[in-house]
């Protein structure tokens, strides 16, 4: 499907110039394409004219802007000055009390992107720049592979925005994420398989239908809208860098973003420069990106996934390699932890700070809980916990992991020793943790 360049659909002027191979640097016009054709096949991403952005954007050009990601529109590859607003974007950044005592940590911040509009995750963000820059290109039907949120987002958006809506997804998501995308009526095939299976077959369904899929053919554009994210954090500490970042690695792109979006607030002058240290969090059920890690190599070698946290279950990652050369140049790290280790940071982070996250969540507060007690994270530092979906949709996860109502007759001293019985048994459990 041949489709126009942006500054062939607009006399405005861009921001953003070209689509640049990350592998060779080959040069491509802004069309709906992911990787490199010409020459080496590697993937492609958005360049910009830093210099027409360090002349043009200000601390107070961004504060006056909308209280969405689009405050953040001259960093984003739309021209557009009415993108799709639903309200993405500028999520809490909660100052953790309770949590950094339970760690031993001075200065813990939660990104909670939980929250964020209109599904409850962080996928909000990539979606809403997709589809914006789709319409640019002229498509009227979206689609994505998704293991359940970004389903949950594409239809969503696309429902709002007016596009026909096809997604697929592996059959066995959790209930909770089919239903959050079913209620926006697009049409949901489910694919007897794993996520990266799904994707294989959506590589083919775009060639052949000529549909624009977020994370296929219009990957450099929605990849962009990650760095939100990094955007967010540096003005919500007061227009500086945090210390160290910790976030969970699925494909490895919203780990890349983040380091891409500090990195442009540092060229354009909007933040002083600082190393921040970025630390991955995989789920050893599909961690082939800290296996690579843990083993000192440039290569990421697929996996066959195998566990709880599906929504981060990405057995081949696209830009596995460019997420351990962050972490590197960083001095960061990947670590993985268990699906018992995920459900007790699914946990942990519930009880500690009122944040009920998905099994995404989970594996960040668990693997930043592993960081700290090997000594991998100073307590010092201001460390940013990103935290990506909301729980509501993985109740599975934890489900005979916690407790039950205590069920009582509507008398009080049924209560009385109803109550009782819970305080005795609060007991014991401190007497087992003490031991």
């Amino acid at each position: 499907m041949s489709q126009p360049t942006a500054l062939q659909t607009s006399g405005k002027t861009a921001t953003f110039e070209k689509l640049k191979c990350r592998e060779c640097g080959t040069e491509y016009e802004l069309q709906a394409k992911h990787i490199c054709e010409d020459v080496c096949f590697g993937p492609l991403e958005v360049s910009y004219n830093y210099d027409a952005l360090r002349s043009s954007v200000t601390r107070e050009s961004i504060e006056a802007g909308p209280n969405s990601i689009w405050r953040y529109r001259p960093f984003l590859p739309v021209l557009t000055d009415n993108p799709i607003d639903v309200g993405t974007g500028m999520t809490p950044l909660v100052k953790s009390n309770r949590l950094a005592r339970r760690l031993g940590l001075k200065n813990l911040y939660i990104k909670n992107d939980a929250v964020n509009m209109p599904t409850l995750s962080f996928k909000d963000r990539v979606v809403s720049v997709a589809l914006t820059r789709a319409k640019e290109l002229g498509f009227s039907t979206v689609s994505c592979a998704s293991t359940g949120n970004l389903a949950n987002s594409t239809a969503a958006i696309a429902a709002y925005a007016g596009l026909d809506c096809c997604v697929f997804i592996p059959a066995d998501l959790e209930a909770g994420k089919v239903l959050g995308t079913l209620i926006y009526n697009p049409t949901l095939m489910a694919v007897k398989g794993n996520y990266d299976q799904v994707n294989r077959l959506c590589c083919e369904v775009a060639n052949s239908h000529g549909w624009g899929f977020v994370n296929i053919n219009l990957r450099p554009y929605y990849s962009e809208g990650s760095k939100t994210l990094g955007f967010e954090v540096a003005e919500q500490l007061g227009w500086q860098l945090p210390d160290h970042i910790v976030a969970p690695l699925a494909s490895g792109s919203l780990f890349t973003k983040i380091y891409k979006g500090f990195q442009e607030f540092v060229k354009v002058g909007l933040v002083e420069d600082k190393n921040v240290r970025f630390s991955g969090a995989q789920a050893e059920g599909c961690s082939p990106i800290a296996q690579a890690f843990r083993e000192g190599r440039d290569f990421v070698t697929p996996v066959k996934p195998n566990t709880i946290a599906k929504s981060i279950a990405i057995g081949n990652p696209a830009d596995g390699i460019y997420a351990l050369e962050v972490a590197r140049k960083t001095n960061g790290n990947i670590e993985s932890v268990n699906d018992a280790e995920i459900i007790e940071g699914i946990k942990l982070l519930a009880e500690t700070e009122g944040i009920f996250t998905e099994t995404a969540g989970g594996t960040t507060v668990a693997v930043l809980k592993k960081l700290v007690e090997a000594g991998k994270i100073d307590p010092e530092e201001t460390t940013v916990v990103y935290i990506t979906g909301n729980g509501l949709k993985t109740q599975e996860a934890v489900q005979g992991y916690i407790g039950e109502p205590l069920v009582i007759e509507p008398k009080l001293d049924s209560f009385e020793q109803a109550l009782e019985r819970a305080r005795t048994l609060d007991r014991l459990e401190w007497q087992q943790v003490l031991v």
